[in-house]
């Protein structure tokens, strides 16, 4: 809550900046099992969209925790922390225009729910799916191996629980789709949401 002697100030209004951009702010929040697809799905299309002359950020978990949520561990409040954080981040550039490309795991629905929370009709889920086993087939980090022989705590997954969304606004199978197709389906949805041409 804002406390009293806190006075946020007004900036343009939204139109200008997307107007500006000639694009609409929103946020894609990639979530997933570790080794999905998330950040490698998100930096595919954030290369795309630079390349269209769009203007994006990424925002990736890993990224985060080495900066802004460095503080943060992987217990259940450290989690929700570091959601509410990025979500309130990802706010502030959506409301300029950006086009934020978020890749957490986000493994529960009251994490999701939390973000959707705060970023209102800018929030999309992008639910990356692969199974357990697929991930630590990839295994891209050598977190399985380690999580295998004891050595990470609360290893999403199978020290604690993912819990498929519901209802996503777009699934993307990468046991099925290859990362330019995967890619390929969210520039459609964007187009479909009129957030680029």
């Amino acid at each position: 809550m804002i406390g009293t002697d806190i006075h946020p100030h007004a900036t343009l209004p939204r139109h200008a900046k997307e107007t500006l951009l000639g694009q609409k702010g929103i946020v894609l929040w990639f979530c997933g099992l570790s080794g999905s697809g998330k950040s490698t799905i998100a930096g595919a299309l954030e290369q795309v969209l630079h390349d269209q002359g769009r203007f994006c950020i990424r925002l990736d978990g890993d990224n985060l925790r080495a900066g802004l949520n460095g503080n943060l561990g992987f217990t259940d409040d450290d989690r929700l922390e570091n959601i509410r954080r990025t979500a309130e981040l990802s706010k502030l550039l959506a409301a300029n225009g950006v086009i934020v490309l978020c890749s957490l795991i986000t493994p529960r629905g009251e994490l999701r729910d939390l973000a959707r929370g705060i970023l209102g009709s800018d929030f999309s889920e992008i639910y990356v799916k692969a199974s357990y086993a697929a991930c630590e087939a990839r295994d891209p980090k050598g977190l399985y191996a380690k999580a295998a022989n004891g050595n990470v705590a609360h290893f999403t997954g199978r020290d604690s629980v993912f819990e498929e969304p519901q209802e996503p606004s777009l699934t993307l199978d990468t046991e099925r789709l290859s990362v330019e197709d995967a890619t390929f389906e969210v520039l459609e949805f964007l187009r479909t949401k009129r957030v680029i041409a």
